[in-house]
């Protein structure tokens, strides 16, 4: 009787190259993803941007090097750049495959554990699953911005992000829904957050900022600085947090509304409490407050 011919087992980073290429082959873009599901570094040829892209993901369309730099940007449905030498390492050190979800028209609402996993039964329309680790992946037809943290245990993943690739998964996709877009919409805080402290007025002489327009316009116009900002929104907060104390900040005419009020446009804009709080703190720290 003949021996049936042995199975060829496939190496780890062959199996991921090969997986890599047939969703390649359907037209969802790939890339590499090394332990604890990390894109591979910035080159030297793309640090600092050099090469057009933006290593901090903000990017808004895809890295035009040839390697394996820019995490979502890089992901790509070209098999002779993912199986080309300048991947070669990368596919080497890979350990899974990752994707750009919004590059193939989805969304993926990333539940992280069994409450979340509930949450989602009793709050959004079926749609096909992928379990993962700790819940499931669930997967909607359609795009929108990618946000972390949408509630206990929930990401966003579509446009401008990545997910490792776990398989096509079961059920029937399902349009994204305005439920799952709504999860997006901040509401602008209104209440100062805690552990922000005034500080305390230096000198003797009246503060000539309580009884004109002066500092009224300079919180106004760190407001404005603040919502404008399209990029380097963390950066923008502290520079402004740091001219306003910088002015402000020792005669003692700040108020808590007036700390209010710029928490409330740095919130407004997407950072989170602990962000204002930190920056404030950081500013008067380098003033030496």
């Amino acid at each position: 009787m003949t021996q049936p011919a042995p199975v060829r087992r496939e190496s780890g980073h062959r199996s991921a190259l090969l997986t890599a290429l047939h969703l390649a082959d359907r037209a969802v873009p790939v890339l590499p993803l090394r332990a604890g599901k990390i894109p591979f570094g910035n080159c030297p040829n793309c640090r600092g941007n050099a090469c057009g892209g933006r290593p901090n993901m903000k990017a808004p369309g895809p890295c035009r090097c040839p390697r394996v730099c820019h995490a979502w940007a890089a992901a790509t449905t070209d098999p002779t750049l993912i199986a080309s030498p300048a991947w070669a390492g990368a596919w080497r050190q890979a350990v899974c495959v990752g994707y750009h979800p919004g590059g193939v028209g989805l969304t993926i609402v990333d539940l992280d554990h069994a409450d979340a996993m509930a949450w989602a039964r009793d709050t959004l329309p079926p749609t096909r699953t992928v379990p993962t680790t700790r819940g499931a992946h669930w997967l909607y037809q359609g795009t929108m911005r990618s946000v972390n943290g949408v509630r206990d245990g929930v990401d966003i993943k579509s446009s401008m992000s990545y997910a490792r690739w776990l398989g096509p998964g079961t059920g029937t996709m399902t349009a994204l829904p305005d439920v799952v877009r709504a999860l997006i919409v901040r509401t602008p805080a209104t209440v100062r957050p805690a552990n922000v402290t005034v500080p305390a007025p230096v000198g003797n002489g009246e503060c000539p900022h309580r009884t004109s327009t002066y500092l009224d316009r300079g919180i106004a116009m760190a407001e404005q600085r603040i919502t404008e900002a399209r990029s380097a929104v963390h950066a923008t907060v502290y520079r402004t947090f740091l001219a306003v104390l910088s002015g402000h900040g020792r005669c003692g005419c700040l108020t808590d509304t007036h700390i209010g009020r710029l928490f409330t446009a740095a919130q407004a804009k997407g950072e989170t409490a602990r962000h204002c709080t930190d920056a404030w703190t950081n500013a008067r720290t380098a003033l030496g407050m």
